[in-house]
This record gives structure tokens, sequence and C-alpha cells, in this order.
């Protein structure tokens, strides 16, 4: 990573607060990484002089991309206020996506700011809602903010920093390859949506379906009840369509008679010859052959 730490003003290129710090500045820092060719970064308690104009300050001093000035610093029109991390996306972020060799530049711009900028924004801004139990909610801001040096570890706070920077860098890197590889999908479903036919979606391969479906303004998408598509463990899957992302609860589940069951038994019920398992859950079921799949599923969607 292009980043180097200083204790003098006049060498810095970025400069955020020193202490504590927070997935906030963390992820800030790395975006700005990724697009200037050589950091230096200075840690301080506040800003009281001013400095070149070539200079980016963040979370601290009040300014463009500071949000702990009174009133903030602006929200999104769904109301989630922004943080450092996000007014540096706001700003950089499409410049970032340019280097990414990204063709749908705002679409996976706000993808991004959704997905992963938005929480620790909320975050940081004290908006997540609490969850009703007795765990805790480990996430994302929760992890980075453990680097902080211990009450009893006597080390340098900027030591820790870089530390929590090198572990943001893997996971943004894998989220930016993840998103990338997902929106490629994005009018392969649109495609199978608009061949769909009785409720029921195909897929030539595996490939990420869930988003892209529910989102779709495609009429002929909210009819979907059902996708088919080849499984990772051979065979072919038909999987019943969610009503939102990360719900249990499906636009239509499979058959009541057909869950728990397993080979024999779910072929006796069902007369299809090559089925092999639907899960409790009544959301999967699979069958060796394509053709047979497609069945289960025109069954399902009849039932």
């Amino acid at each position: 990573m292009n980043i180097k730490l200083t204790k003098n003003l006049n060498e810095a290129n970025l400069i955020t607060h020193s202490g504590t710090f927070h997935a906030d500045e963390i992820f800030a820092t790395l975006i700005l990484s990724k697009i200037i060719p050589e950091i230096t970064l200075i840690r301080i308690p506040e800003l009281r002089e001013k400095v070149n104009e070539n200079v980016i300050v963040y979370d601290i001093g009040g300014g463009k991309f500071d949000h702990h000035q009174f009133g903030g610093n602006g929200k999104r029109q769904n109301g989630v206020k922004y943080a450092a991390c996000g007014l540096i996306w706001k700003e950089f972020g499409k410049e970032l996506l340019s280097k990414y060799k990204v063709t749908k530049v705002d679409y996976t711009w706000n993808y991004i700011d959704k997905n992963l900028i938005q929480f620790i924004d909320a975050n940081d801004n004290g908006e997540l809602p609490r969850l009703p139990t007795e765990y805790r909610n480990v996430h994302i801001s929760h992890i980075i903010g453990m680097f902080n040096p211990k009450w009893d570890e006597d080390v340098e706070s900027d030591e820790k920093f870089l530390q929590a920077l090198n572990l943001a860098e893997i996971i943004f890197d894998e989220f930016m390859k993840d998103t990338i590889s997902k929106i490629k999908a994005k009018d392969l479903i649109e495609k199978a949506i608009e061949e769909s036919k009785n409720g029921i979606m195909m897929l030539n391969e595996f490939m990420p379906w869930k988003e892209f479906l529910l989102g779709s303004e495609n009429e002929k998408a909210l009819k979907i009840n059902f996708v088919v598509f080849p499984s990772k463990r051979g065979g072919y899957n038909v999987y019943a369509v969610p009503k939102e992302i990360g719900s249990f609860e499906n636009r239509k589940d499979l058959p009541e008679e057909w869950k728990g069951l397993r080979d024999e038994a779910l072929q006796k019920v069902t007369g299809v010859r090559t089925a092999r398992f639907c899960h409790n859950g009544r959301f999967i079921c699979t069958a060796d052959e394509k053709e047979d799949a497609i069945i289960l599923a025109n069954m399902a969607n009849e039932n």
C-alpha cells in the first residue's frame, strides 16, 4: 500500500484525526489510496492552521470532508447522513471506478454506496438500528474498531491504524471484485426475465440473480416465482424467489408434500424420474436433468 505516516504537517498530503480510529476514516483513507499515487498521512488531534489547497483534510477540521460540524454535512435522499467515508466516496468514487474499467459507472457507484459505504456512515453517525437480541452485532465497523490499541497495550496508534487499513484493503478489494462480477450478470438476468415463461426463469449457468430480479423494472419480473439453474454440486436447482432480499419468505413455496424428501421418496410423490431432494424450508429442490427440474418448477408453480 502506497501510504506512509508522518508527524510533520508540512510533509502530509492527507490529514485526518488522531486518537481512536473508526471504519469511517479507515475506508476513506483506503479509497484515497486507490487514486492518489503516493500518500503521506498525518493524524493530528485538531487542525488549527490553514493548509495547502492540494492537501485533503477529512473527518477533522469542519470542511468539505468532515461531518462533525453543527448540523453535520448533508444526507442522502433516503435520509442516511454522510460521514467522512461517504463524503470521500461521493467526491472520488467514480474516479476510482474508472480505474477498474467499470462500464455501468453510475449504477456501480450507487450499488457500492448502498451496499457498503452507507453502513459505515450510518454506524459512525449513530444511526444503525438496534437489534433486539442479547448478542452483539459484530460488523465491519466493529471489527475495524477492535484494532485500536487496548488499554493495557503499549503500541503506537499509527501502527494499529496501518494494520486496520491493511485489513480494510483486503475487504474492499474483495468487495469490489464481487460487485463488478455481480454487475456483469445484470444484463443477462434482465434477458432471462424477458424470456421467462409461466412464472419460471431459466439460467444457463449459475450467476447472482436475486438482487437484479427483485430490483427489475420489467413487469414480467413480478410474476416469476421460481428460478432454474445448474447446481454447483451437479444437476439442476429449482429455487423459490424470496419476497425481498434477505427474507426467508418466498413468493411461492415448493409444495408441502415435497419437503424433506429425497430420491425415491421424492420421485414417488412427484412422478419426476431424476428428482433428488427438496429442502425442509421448501425454497429449493433439485433434479439430475434440466428437463426434470423444469417439470418440478412448473408443478410447484401450479400447486
